[in-house]
């Protein structure tokens, strides 16, 4: 099962402690996958499609504890792909229908279709996290956290896209938008911002395993950082001592190494006993202790009397 599917149904688990948060959530899941129905008469009815059993039964849920409406139920299974169900929760028309779908924001006062979202179910910031809850149960998918942190919600309505990234960002989350192809995608891709917004519509386990995974994947960073580095610094290390020992080599097989200065040559001499030891440890092996940087000096001194013999120079 997939991270978003885990989420989901751990979110289609939650209820709201107020009849406000569970209207502002209904509204936000008939906006983002419902659909008004005109027939003969212009009786109205209400359908709302989803793929996932539980956000299908929240629905439900919510239908009949804020309104006790009548509601039918349709599984159909999709032929192309991979084939999962489709589950439509169908409201036909009956007694004050209309007045419920004022209720949830979808007439305006003249009984036209809105295509904002209701700003009156929107004036709490509890209502406010259950609409974005309603949202991502409606079009939201969240990437596992052990690959690229990614979140989205996806509407084929501009106007709409732009009121759900104005309502995360009214909860500090730097949402962004974009078109892709003939949907419309809000987005969050820092990790901080994608476990605020899980905390934000009460996803409370999933935050949990996200930032598990997302802890022990930066620690593993980490170490592959530190282990590069170091292997890094040890390559580095021993392609300087085999170019040493090659300019001693040089010096020693022409001049040889009693011609140059003694303390040039007490450094030369330490470097062909040990081959494998870093200027900070010769140092410490020479008569009189020297740090890393007057090897260092030492060493290039070296370097030029070789460059100069292999170019001919006395």
């Amino acid at each position: 099962m997939s991270f978003s599917a885990v989420t989901k149904n751990e979110l289609a688990r939650v209820v709201g402690q107020r009849s406000c948060c569970r209207l502002a959530e209904l509204a936000a899941l008939i906006k983002m996958n419902g659909s008004v129905q005109i027939s003969s008469g212009q009786r109205l009815s209400l359908h709302i499609t989803t793929e996932n059993a539980a956000v299908a039964r929240k629905i439900l849920s919510l239908v009949k504890s804020l309104f006790g409406l009548q509601t039918e139920v349709l599984v159909q299974r999709k032929k192309r792909l991979k084939k999962n169900y489709v589950y439509l929760v169908r409201i036909p028309f009956q007694q004050g229908i209309n007045d419920i779908l004022h209720q949830l924001g979808m007439l305006d006062g003249a009984g036209l279709l809105r295509d904002m979202a209701p700003r009156d179910l929107l004036r709490r910031e509890c209502c406010r996290r259950a609409y974005l809850r309603g949202v991502f149960l409606g079009g939201g998918s969240v990437n596992r956290p052990e690959g690229n942190y990614h979140l989205e919600i996806t509407t084929d309505n501009i106007v709409f896209a732009e009121t759900i990234s104005g309502l995360m960002n009214k909860f500090n989350l730097a949402a962004k938008s974009s078109q892709r192809k003939s949907h419309n995608v809000v987005y969050l891709k820092e990790s901080e911002h994608i476990v605020s917004f899980l905390n934000i519509i009460g996803a409370h386990s999933a935050l949990l395993n996200f930032e598990n995974a997302r802890i022990y994947k930066d620690m593993r960073n980490n170490v592959n950082r530190l282990v590069n580095c170091e292997t890094a610094n040890l390559n580095k290390t021993v392609n300087a001592a085999v170019r040493q020992i090659e300019n001693i080599d040089l010096i020693k097989n022409t001049v040889g190494l009693e011609k140059i200065p003694e303390p040039l040559r007490e450094a030369a001499e330490l470097r062909l006993k040990y081959p494998d030891a870093c200027l900070a440890e010769l140092g410490r092996l020479m008569q009189s202790p020297l740090g890393k940087s007057g090897v260092n000096h030492r060493m290039r001194k070296i370097e030029e009397i070789a460059e100069k013999i292999r170019g001919g120079k006395p």
